[in-house]
């Protein structure tokens, strides 16, 4: 930018600024930088412009401009080849969905999967990557979030667009194109019946909704019934994109068990703004520093189970959202875990097969909590030894979201039970470390002091834990720095049932010295925010927990009931079967949410045709939508 400046090329400049500013709306250099350009002589509005827009994106934003500056003849134009560049541009993002099935990090370590299984999980994968066009697409340059209903919301436009230009036949198929995707929509049947009149039933009748928006609603609810499908009975999660979806499209059993974690969340909620409303009293009685107490709103909640202390916090750790917690496990267990590494681990499993990953001193064996579950369901290892392992990571879990009082919930994105052992003869000399520092969820660049959220570092990740099995090693401990990778600012040394709790990002760089003696073991947790990255092992754990005790429950109840049957039967001759329920779950009504429309002109009230016809419903002006919440301002 600053070379075309001095090569004055002012136009292309302040296209570069305004490209760059739209991607990085809260640089404030570039801010200022917009804000010279507009007022030297000879730059024109034009050339504000962003060179990387999309160029549906930018004929709906020219639509939007022209709707609110009252020209619906120009807004029409715009709109229409915003259907027609948004459709090239989904077949196009559909097509790159047929690539290679992505085994989800290093997961194809362990991926073992017939012919039919593995056509299953690649066509599932490549429906939810098409499925994800629909975010891709609404999404613009510098916003996180993409706006919602964004294909509906062209035709909220047009049809009240092509009413005020005069074309009543155009208005009546946008309105009925629109109520494909929300057929209840009251303001929409409203103007839909005035168009009619306006032009005649019988006319009417014989308009269609938009051939081409019929075929992709239906393709869409086919992808998302086979996704919802896959979801409810092999556990692969699927984040629906859109707000029209019928509730019917998804089975029943899944819909229960939605409506449970949408409870269990509101609660969580409910107890958590309770809990803040008692903090914000307690400040206002004590009259503390607010910076103080910040850090003790977001630390220092229940450890939810007893035994477990906190053995160093945020303070003593001098960092920020960092704790180390004792009493996780027994020292019985501990040993169980590690006797359970040595007989499951792979060598390398988990880092491409490496057997030494991170440094050449070191071997490295691990092992994912399904893998340990599906040993222990074949008796390669003992069940009560993988059953302890998956309980033990979701303790971490609830513990982590407890402590550092979350208001989302935190779900699985990686689980590692992993042993690093010093090899021998290979210690002498050694200058490097057991896990170099970095961030966990950024790419850090020790020299200029900050950390990049970016592929391939795992931006999901929100926050991490290690759970430490042993501590007869020598080396190994556990260090915090700060960003330059040097200044280490806290050292944890590993013990049985030790915890070391931290969000994952820039604020907690950390790294492992070396082991130079000896076997160190723990569990390595990830966890996200975000229900999308859902670890799907997990998912396949909880699934085959499910399936195998429930199994034992129900046979153990049943072998009871005989018994006692029997028992009855010996005392009076007689035998009686105990009382049954059913309980079936009520399918969950899902309300659509349909785009907020702007009221009707005011001076309507003083017209004397108003209580006869109904006027149409224009949708809502840019500010109107942000205001709402149901769209994100252009």
């Amino acid at each position: 930018m600053t070379i075309l400046q001095e090569i004055h090329k002012v136009s292309k400049a302040v296209a570069a600024a305004q490209t760059f500013f739209m991607a990085n709306p809260d640089h404030m250099e570039m801010k200022q930088n917009l804000e010279y350009y507009m007022m030297m002589a000879g730059v024109k509005e034009s050339d504000f412009k962003d060179l990387e827009a999309k160029p549906h994106m930018q004929e709906f934003g020219l639509g939007v401009s022209f709707y609110n500056d009252e020209e619906p003849a120009a807004a029409v134009v715009h709109f229409e080849r915003a259907l027609e560049e948004y459709f090239l541009a989904d077949a196009e993002c559909r097509s790159l969905c047929e690539g290679p099935y992505d085994y989800d990090g290093y997961n194809y370590m362990e991926y073992s999967a017939d012919l039919f299984q593995s056509i299953t999980d690649h066509y599932i994968q490549i429906l939810n990557c098409r499925q994800n066009c629909v975010h891709e697409l609404a999404l613009q340059s510098g916003q996180e979030k993409p706006i919602e209903d964004f294909l509906p919301s062209h035709f909220n436009y047009l049809q009240f667009a092509y009413y005020n230009d005069g074309n009543s036949t155009k208005a009546i198929e946008c309105a009925k194109t629109f109520l494909l995707f929300f057929p209840d929509d009251e303001v929409m049947n409203q103007n839909l019946a005035y168009y009619t009149a306006v032009l005649g039933e019988d006319q009417a009748k014989l308009i269609s909704p938009r051939e081409n928006i019929q075929s992709y609603v239906k393709r869409s609810l086919r992808e998302k019934k086979l996704l919802f499908f896959a979801y409810d009975v092999f556990g692969i999660p699927f984040v629906d994109p859109d707000t029209w979806t019928p509730v019917e499209v998804m089975p029943k059993r899944l819909q229960e068990k939605q409506r449970v974690e949408r409870e269990t969340a509101a609660r969580i909620s409910e107890e958590i703004e309770s809990l803040m409303k008692e903090i914000e009293t307690l400040v206002e009685e004590k009259s503390k520093d607010s910076t103080d107490m910040s850090k003790f709103v977001r630390e220092g909640g229940s450890l939810l189970y007893d035994g477990m202390t906190v053995a160093m916090n945020s303070k003593s750790l001098n960092g920020s959202q960092r704790v180390v917690v004792d009493g996780f496990l027994s020292a019985d267990e501990c040993h169980q875990l590690q006797i359970l590494a040595t007989a499951s681990a792979k060598v390398g499993d988990g880092y491409g097969g490496k057997t030494s990953p991170h440094t050449p001193h070191e071997n490295f064996t691990g092992v994912t909590v399904y893998r340990a579950l599906k040993l222990g369901q074949e008796r390669k290892v003992p069940m009560r030894s993988a059953l302890l392992y998956y309980n033990a990571t979701d303790k971490v879990r609830r513990v982590v979201a407890s402590y550092f009082r979350l208001d989302t919930p935190l779900h699985f994105s990686y689980s590692h039970l992993v042993c690093r052992t010093a090899i021998e003869g290979k210690q002498e000399g050694r200058k490097d470390e057991s896990h170099s520092v970095h961030v966990d969820n950024c790419i850090l660049n020790a020299e200029a002091l900050m950390c990049v959220k970016d592929y391939p570092a795992y931006t999901f990740r929100d926050y991490s834990a290690i759970l430490y099995l042993n501590e007869d090693f020598e080396g190994g401990n556990f260090y915090f720095t700060e960003l330059d990778a040097k200044t280490v600012t806290a050292e944890v040394r590993p013990q049985c049932g030790r915890v070391v709790g931290f969000s994952s990002g820039s604020e907690n760089p950390h790294g492992v010295k070396a082991v130079t003696k000896g076997r160190r073991c723990a569990v390595a947790l990830w966890f996200t925010l975000d229900a999308r990255h859902n670890e799907r092992e997990r998912v396949q754990a909880d699934d085959l927990v499910k399936m195998l005790f429930e199994t034992e429950l129900t046979d153990l109840s049943q072998e009871k009931e005989t018994q006692k049957t029997e028992m009855l039967s010996g005392i009076d001759g007689e035998s009686e079967g105990p009382p049954t329920t059913e309980a079936t779950p009520a399918a969950q009504e899902m309300d659509l949410a349909a785009p907020t429309t702007a009221p009707q002109d005011p001076s309507a009230t003083d017209n004397p045709k108003a209580s006869q016809e109904p006027l149409p419903q224009p949708p809502p002006s840019v500010a109107a939508l942000e205001s709402s919440g149901k769209k994100t301002e252009l």
